[in-house]
């Protein structure tokens, strides 16, 4: 496929402008037609520590030799005191570097609480802007409330660790629910094949509606390029079965939602930021009233 080179300076600008963007200015933006063919979205998540960036980085790699363009948007924890984040995923994936159709991207998580990053469905359109064919997204760590995470991707790749059982059971109520694959990370240690077990067994009990996609358990190391080979293809199984289900379109009806409720929580912070103390001694009616016609207004505009 004939297609210009990637402009990296350009897209670099582009989601250095859009994580500082306004909601104003968010809302300003053109949304896609749904009907247009976007990149894949491959999610990747788990506990600190289960070693996503480094798998991620051997999946990227053996994926890019399709000459597939791809991208990754790694998501590192902001501190709630200062703002800042350690952007660790670079350093883990030194070995992409050089790569033409390969883009590495970290952000901070900012002011969210999900899992994800400031204003990222409008990042994530301007990988489908500059030709990515996938892209895949690295959240900042796993528990109950990443159910943003399953939205935002087609396919959800959760990671754990061997003898990590007490975790699952935490967790069994909630992303264990969201996963498209569980993968059993270094699986060179003891424990993997027990673990691979008694997650296949958690995930048997899932209550699931016929036709529904049924989760694999893979063991992975990366180490080991059979088990990256053997996670690739069960991705593109996953993405397979995508386009032949309704899935995908109950997921472009869910990123919309989400995108809709990011924007008034970001303008309702912007407002709440700008007023003094005096609107705070008002009553919380009135405080409401002010607010709802401030968003309305940025809703028309």
């Amino acid at each position: 496929m004939n297609r210009p080179p990637l402009d990296r300076r350009k897209l670099g600008q582009t989601l250095t402008q859009l994580a500082n963007a306004s909601a104003t200015e968010l809302i300003a933006r053109p949304l896609h037609d749904p009907s247009e063919v976007l990149a894949r979205r491959i999610g990747m998540t788990g506990a600190p520590g289960a070693g996503k960036s480094t798998l991620l980085g051997h999946l990227a790699l053996h994926r890019a030799r399709d000459h597939r363009r791809l991208g990754i948007l790694a998501v590192d924890p902001s501190s709630p005191k200062s703002g800042g984040a350690i952007l660790g995923d670079r350093l883990r994936m030194d070995e992409l570097a050089g790569t033409s159709e390969l883009y590495i991207r970290s952000l901070g998580s900012r002011a969210t609480f999900d899992g994800l990053a400031d204003n990222l469905p409008e990042m994530l359109d301007a990988m489908d802007d500059f030709g990515f064919a996938e892209v895949m997204l690295e959240t900042v760590g796993v528990g109950q409330v990443e159910y943003a995470a399953r939205v935002q991707v087609d396919t959800l790749v959760l990671l754990l660790l061997p003898d990590s059982g007490d975790m699952v059971q935490a967790m069994k109520a909630g992303i264990m629910e969201m996963a498209d694959i569980f993968v059993v990370n270094k699986a060179d240690l003891p424990g993997a094949r027990k673990m691979a077990t008694d997650v296949k067994r958690i995930a048997s009990i899932t209550r699931q509606d016929r036709g529904a996609w049924v989760p694999s358990v893979l063991l992975a190391s990366a180490s080991q390029p059979e088990s990256i080979e053997a996670l690739s293809a069960e991705i593109d199984r996953h993405q397979a079965w995508l386009e032949t289900s309704e899935r995908r379109a109950a997921l472009l009806q869910q990123r919309a939602r989400y995108r809709l409720r990011r924007l008034i929580e970001i303008r309702t912070a912007e407002v709440l930021a700008r007023q003094d103390s005096g609107f705070f001694e008002r009553p919380l009616a009135q405080q409401m009233a002010s607010i709802l016609d401030l968003l309305g207004q940025a809703v028309i505009r």
